[in-house]
């Protein structure tokens, strides 16, 4: 029932389901309660109404796995990025064992010169958990890459639900009505943080705008 379950949500975004991904579905399910946050520190938050409409965080440098696809649609290169990164935690690497599950999973996007589109290319990232960063297991799948990404210093603000390049767009645009004019953060680049696995429809979502260094 859950490999069916995955399988229907895969088709909304386009792909298919391999039968081998049947055995990393029903290990994250099971670990599914046991997610351990990638570190950072909060700087400040800035609300709207006595709620926090955005917050800015400082990310320490770490260790990520890291997969690169440009399929046509967004949801499939995360999609499949995904299942890749999913075999990699769950057993298809140097120690044989699952690895943990961290959160967010983060999706580096590019937007286009018009800033109308996403660029094809996404990079999807899955931060190792703290015991693998001094010596992280080697990926199986030559299309994963262990990288040490530098520090980041973003403005995050959440949203729920599907994340399609409609939805991406949209939440960029809302999210510069809410910054107005600066010159503090990039224009091209974004990153899109999931904490929620692809099934669950109302998932919780971040925008990222990364500060410029």
């Amino acid at each position: 029932r859950l490999f069916a379950h995955w399988e229907a949500v895969a088709s909304t975004h386009r792909v298919s389901l391999p039968r081998d991904m049947a055995g990393p579905i029903a290990q994250m399910a099971r670990h599914s309660q046991a997610r351990e946050p990638v570190p950072y520190v909060s700087l400040s938050q800035h609300g709207k109404c006595e709620e926090a409409a955005y917050e800015e965080r400082q990310y320490p440098a770490g260790k990520w796995a890291c997969v690169t696809k440009g399929e046509p649609m967004y949801e499939q290169s995360i999609s499949m990025s995904f299942m890749k990164l999913m075999r990699y935690i769950c057993k298809e690497n140097s120690v044989g064992c699952y690895l943990g599950m961290t959160v967010p999973v983060l999706n580096e996007i590019h937007l286009a010169k018009e800033k109308t589109e996403l660029v094809r290319e996404v990079v999807t990232a899955y931060y190792l958990p703290g015991e693998f960063q001094q010596n992280p297991p080697v990926p199986m799948d030559p299309e994963i890459h262990i990288t040490e990404r530098a520090p980041l210093r973003v403005l995050t603000r959440v949203f729920y639900g599907m994340t399609t390049e409609e939805t991406i767009l949209r939440e960029i645009g809302l999210f510069w009505e809410l910054l107005g004019s600066t010159d503090t953060v990039l224009r091209e680049t974004y990153i899109v943080a999931s904490y929620e696995n692809p099934s669950i429809p109302q998932r919780r979502n971040e925008i990222w705008f990364i500060c410029r260094a």
